[in-house]
């Protein structure tokens, strides 16, 4: 069979595989219902959604399929693929760790944990001959660890790039409280993907499948067997909690943090294939940078001083509601409302009064977020916000606060909603 007849058969044949994939429409789902309980608590907390459920969705999946189709192509060419019997493991290991914690689910984790085993099952051979062991155990004595190592490093190219054009788009508000226990605005940043992947798999010898007409990086001689594609739909996602930075300024961060780990990682996965006895290293280097990239953001985050905060030049933005006068006027979150109406103001209370001195109108003096004053105005209509549909930090009377917890399968939910009335606190979990 000619070559480029087959390539697009087997292109085509993975192609519906993937349409007849149910993991790939859980993912879709999956992103579906995430944004709706995001939207839920907007609604709650501000009364209003901030962002748009299926404007978001639509452009998440379109990207995870663009995305998803040029990682296929890279990867076919570098011939980082995962056997069947890897996939099972992944699957279990993925499912263990996310009982500890759920970011553990991340591929790094149970790749790392896969190569650990490899290697122990290569230096003890007679493990293969312990009843319901050995068989368990099959796929791991031929895992292709470098291949995986690739993966790994090519599905964080690929994070990178979508937490630098998306991270922000569901950026929500939010009190937390500081490390002095004051309370303070942040941004909880969440967004996930879902990805299709055609993976390049090598087949067993006997095989009628044409020679493959390039060679991969990975793989050696485990190609001159035969060939396919295979479909693997992958979930990627981004979660951050930033006081410091301007959501967009820490979805590029995170970015940069995540290209650095990538392409550390391809790095690693090179030198477990060239250099003998290095995937080890690669295996357990794998788990420690990502958990060196987790650490680092939060020092990050610990080490700056909180930005959503009130000072004396004014009120410090924390958001602004779509559609709003403020939205309207161009006022975005981090700029300071320093005076209204003529004006200082350097209370909410302060902000509503001066507003009110003339119903019909406002002016604002605005300082931006590089330092600059600005002056924007708009007349006022009835039934519009009273304080202009501006999402102030919070100050001493904040009604509640986000707390962060450690989230697993066994956990009701991630954030927990705490409402400071005057007799006490009474907590509620969302």
């Amino acid at each position: 069979m000619d070559v480029a007849a087959q390539l697009a058969r087997q292109v085509l044949s993975a192609l519906l595989q993937l349409a007849a994939q149910p993991f790939y429409y859980i993912g879709i789902v999956f992103v579906l219902l995430q944004y709706r309980r995001q939207i839920m608590l907007e609604r709650q907390l501000f009364s209003t959604r901030l962002h748009s459920m299926l404007d978001t969705a639509w452009k998440t999946v379109l990207l995870g399929i663009v995305a998803g189709m040029a990682a296929s192509f890279v990867m076919a060419f570098v011939g980082a693929t995962v056997p069947f019997g890897a996939v099972v493991w992944l699957w279990v290991l993925s499912a263990l760790l996310a009982v500890v914690q759920v970011r553990f689910i991340c591929l790094a984790y149970s790749v790392g944990l896969l190569g650990i085993f490899h290697m122990i099952v290569q230096a003890f051979p007679a493990l293969s001959d312990v009843t319901y062991i050995g068989k368990a155990i099959d796929p791991l004595r031929e895992l292709p660890v470098s291949s995986m190592l690739a993966l790994v490093g090519l599905l964080h190219l690929l994070e990178a790039f979508f937490v630098g054009r998306q991270g922000a788009d569901m950026a929500m508000p939010v009190f937390v409280e500081g490390k002095r226990g004051k309370v303070i605005g942040g941004y909880q940043l969440q967004q996930f993907w879902p990805v299709p992947l055609l993976l390049l798999v090598p087949l067993q010898a006997g095989s009628s499948s044409a020679a493959l007409p390039w060679t991969p990086l990975f793989g050696g001689d485990i190609w001159s067997a035969g060939w396919t594609f295979a479909a693997m739909p992958v979930m990627l996602g981004f979660a951050e909690m930033t006081t410091t930075r301007l959501p967009r300024a820490k979805a590029k961060r995170s970015a940069r943090l995540l290209l650095v780990y990538s392409l550390a990682i391809l790095g690693l996965a090179a030198c477990a294939e060239w250099v003998p006895g290095f995937a080890l290293v690669g295996s357990i280097a794998v788990i420690a940078l990502h958990e060196a990239l987790f650490w680092w953001s939060r020092r990050e985050e610990t080490a700056n001083p909180p930005f959503y905060v009130h000072d004396g030049q004014g009120l410090k933005i924390l958001g602004v509601l779509p559609g709003s006068p403020a939205h309207e006027m161009g006022l975005v979150p981090g700029e300071i409302i320093h005076k209204a109406n003529g004006i200082k103001v350097r209370t909410k209370e302060e902000l509503h009064e001066a507003l009110r001195t003339n119903g019909a109108f406002c002016k604002l003096e605005v300082i931006n977020t590089e330092g600059h004053s600005k002056f924007v105005q708009r007349a006022l209509y009835a039934g519009e916000h009273h304080l202009l549909g501006v999402i102030l930090s919070p100050d001493d009377k904040a009604m509640y606060v986000l707390e962060e917890r450690n989230i697993n399968w066994f956990t009701a939910a991630e954030r927990r909603k705490t409402r400071i009335a005057a007799g006490g606190e009474t907590n509620r979990t969302l």
